[in-house]
């Protein structure tokens, strides 16, 4: 549980918590976030426990380095979309209503121009004839689909830690056996962890939605400049200091 509340993990998980509507849904965020980041825990560690993988240098810098890249991108993502509303309401603030005009405007999560007008609306499709809209329509029933943003960051966030999860395992359970049961045991604190941070992080997000709109969308700009930072930062540690990208590459399982 206290492996849920790493730096990475919480900035992580808090720019896709920012879109949940209530802490269930968000609990539920979290718990695929954990489930993700067991298995792959279960699969790089029982290697190493059980085949005596070696990870290179190189490689182990490249997998921590993932962490720092999926944060810039979750961080950019959550910015985009930010910065797309903000143009739609600037440019429909200086547009004349009822005259045909083009700028960014957005349906749901979708930020695209095309030339119409406001007052009537004549618009030349429909507001649900967009690529998210019909991703939405055909896939959306979908668990998976919904569910697959934080899966995807679990994994990558398990292959950063999983070298150090099991040789600390090795050093302290010489038995195989249970080697693999700590790993589970493990995996299921990261999932109980990882429930309660994203619970509690979306509670004023879900507050904000309904009442404080200002507050809310402060919330996700917050989230995304902390996470482009924070993975700026773990991409500059590991590249330069650790020496991912020069001739002197070393790394300690952390």
């Amino acid at each position: 549980m206290r492996h849920a509340t790493d730096p990475d993990h919480v900035i992580a998980v808090s720019t896709i918590v920012t879109r949940a509507k209530a802490a269930r849904s968000a609990a539920l965020i979290g718990a695929v976030w954990g489930v993700g980041h067991t298995l792959t825990i279960l699969i790089v560690g029982s290697g190493i426990i059980l085949l005596g993988w070696v990870i290179p240098t190189r490689v182990g810098l490249s997998m921590e380095l993932s962490v720092g890249i999926m944060l810039v991108v979750l961080g950019a993502m959550n910015l985009t979309g930010i910065l797309g509303r903000i143009t739609d309401g600037l440019s429909h603030a200086g547009q004349t209503p009822g005259r045909l005009h083009t700028h960014p405007h957005q349906h749901g999560d979708y930020v695209h121009s095309h030339i119409h007008g406001h007052d009537p609306e004549t618009h030349p499709h429909a507001p649900d004839r967009t690529p998210v809209s019909w991703l939405d329509r055909h896939f959306g029933a979908l668990g998976v689909y919904q569910l697959l943003r934080p899966l995807i960051v679990g994994v990558v966030h398990g292959l950063a830690g999983s070298a150090a999860v099991a040789l600390l395992v090795l050093t302290t359970i010489p038995n195989s056996r249970w080697a693999i049961v700590y790993l589970l045991i493990f995996g299921l604190g990261t999932i109980v962890g990882m429930m309660l941070i994203t619970a509690v992080i979306a509670l004023p997000v879900a507050y904000s939605e309904r009442r404080l709109a200002t507050l809310n969308r402060g919330l996700r700009v917050a989230s995304g400049v902390i996470s482009l930072g924070f993975g700026l930062f773990l991409a500059y540690r590991v590249g330069v200091v650790d020496g991912l990208f020069t001739g002197h590459a070393r790394w300690t399982p952390q």
